[in-house]
């Protein structure tokens, strides 16, 4: 990151409003521009990925996909691959969507790129150069195998449950057309993103992209690299990643994914990972490295445990992890929220990272707390809340009038303390504002502003419940952002030296 005082915005790309049931690349676009007419530097999303059941954005078929969800339609009507008539029609279908429905995305929007592939002329250059290059090779192998044998890859043949290469090989030339099919939607995302990404930087917007630790185990990763993660001789789940009990949940969480072998990760230099950070380097401006204590030591757990209490901790691979890479070390954060020991602590320290300081876990009372805005130091990224918490207007409304007294009054301490002139209302309306003005006068060099708390949305506009499976990742802005939304913003940017 630059080493300038700067404010950011979080709003993932589905969340946008658009015309075609979730947010998309042109709806993106259109708020990049809404953003740096604001005076924002960064805006931070979630990950970019192709997501799978349960819809979360971080548990995909390839960490390394782009989400065909997200691919502009409008700009395939524009190359003749799709009609206006089929283009009006998805708009009617999809007119007053509040939320984004999944259900029916999945039905329709395979369909409706399937269509756009039949009037695709896979043999122009560039995608025959794109195919050639290999950046989505196992990911196509991966969908049209997910495609024509459904199940998970443990369920198919040996050989081609093992990713043996003339399995592999059969597959592509059996299923060629289903196979370009994939390649497609992987050449058209990332043509368009990059587009995207180009506009940005003109724009002097820079994109936050966020990588989760860890991959799913039905996904292309897995299946290409078996060798990688703790599984057992039939390739099936021995050892799985989550989190202790904690603020979230009391018997923990279960995520499920696979743990990583680090020590095969060393013998191989960490070549794998290296790969897949500068992969996300070249894609975002800056990586955000979800649940970095893992990093350092992570919390394994039996496969077939019923929840998390009764997992162990083991090492990580620490500073090893980034020996592949130099100048790049310059733009990434670490997400150091959770259980963190000194162990992390430190590791943060020596990788010269900037942390997360959130905001909402600030006011307990604890004049040490390391999220009170006057301790928070200039190395490090501060906001309000993140995807994973309430807004600041739904914690508000679900604290009793005696806790609101209080959690008031703290709040105020801290304005008078960061010499912010502002009075709260009793009802605690202008919380939200309040929470905005503390982040953005903060030491901190990056202040980052969940959409939802600059609009002061409630908690019908919560991204993500941790630990609920159902619900999550619905949210969608009922209108554009316009400038004029943002006019608040703008002059406490300002306000800030921002």
């Amino acid at each position: 990151m630059e080493n300038v005082r700067a404010a950011g915005v979080l709003c993932h790309i589905t969340s946008l409003a658009g015309k075609y049931g979730v947010g998309n690349l042109r709806d993106a676009a259109r708020f990049a521009l809404t953003l740096a007419r604001s005076g924002v530097k960064y805006w931070q999303i979630l990950p970019l990925v192709q997501t799978g059941y349960g819809d979360s954005p971080y548990q995909s078929v390839s960490c390394t996909s782009g989400n065909p969800y997200l691919i502009d339609l409008d700009e395939l009507g524009r190359a003749g691959l799709l009609k206006q008539r089929e283009l009006k029609a998805l708009r009617a279908r999809y007119k007053g969507a509040a939320r984004v429905d999944y259900g029916a995305l999945y039905e329709e929007r395979y369909q409706t790129l399937r269509l756009a592939f039949s009037r695709f002329a896979f043999d122009g250059e560039d995608f025959r150069a794109f195919v050639k290059e290999g950046r989505s090779e196992d990911y196509a192998l991966f969908m049209t195998a997910k495609t024509v044998y459904g199940g998970s890859f443990c369920d198919w043949d040996e050989p081609l449950k093992r990713h043996e290469s003339d399995a592999c090989e059969r597959l592509r030339t059996e299923y060629h057309e289903e196979y370009l099919f994939w390649q497609f939607l992987q050449y058209i995302f990332w043509t368009q993103w990059e587009e995207l990404h180009e506009n940005c930087r003109s724009l002097g917007v820079r994109i936050i992209g966020d990588i989760p630790l860890y991959v799913a185990y039905d996904s292309a990763d897995v299946w290409a690299h078996p060798e990688l993660f703790k599984l057992d001789g039939e390739l099936k789940l021995a050892k799985v990643a989550g989190v202790p009990p904690d603020y979230f949940s009391e018997t923990g969480q279960l995520w499920g994914n696979p743990v990583y072998d680090w020590k095969t990760h060393e013998k191989e230099g960490y070549a794998w990972w290296t790969k897949r950070l500068k992969a996300a380097l070249s894609a975002y401006d800056v990586v955000r490295i979800d649940h970095f204590r893992g990093v350092d030591r992570y919390y394994e757990i039996e496969a077939d445990a019923e929840d998390a209490r009764g997992g162990v901790w083991r090492d990580g691979p620490k500073d090893a992890l980034f020996a592949g890479l130099k100048e790049e070390k310059s733009r990434i954060i670490a997400e150091d929220l959770g259980i963190i020991d000194e162990g992390v602590r430190a590791l943060v320290k020596r990788t010269g990272f900037p942390g997360m300081k959130v905001l909402l876990f600030a006011f307990d009372g604890n004049p040490e707390n390391p999220f009170l805005p006057k301790n928070i130091a200039e190395n490090c990224v501060v906001y309000t809340g993140t995807h994973d918490n309430d807004t600041v207007r739904g914690y508000v409304q679900s604290l009793t009038p005696e806790q609101l007294v209080l959690f008031r009054s703290r709040v105020a301490q801290a304005l008078k303390g960061e010499k912010i002139a502002m009075k709260l209302n009793a009802q605690g309306k202008n919380l939200p504002e309040a929470f905005v003005r503390l982040a953005l006068s903060s030491k901190a060099k990056l202040a980052v502003i969940p959409v939802q708390d600059i609009l002061g949305l409630g908690d019908e506009a919560r991204m993500n419940f941790p630990g609920k499976s159902e619900g999550n990742w619905q949210f969608r802005l009922k209108h554009s952002v316009s400038a004029w939304n943002l006019r608040k913003l703008k002059k406490m940017v300002k306000t800030y030296r921002r």
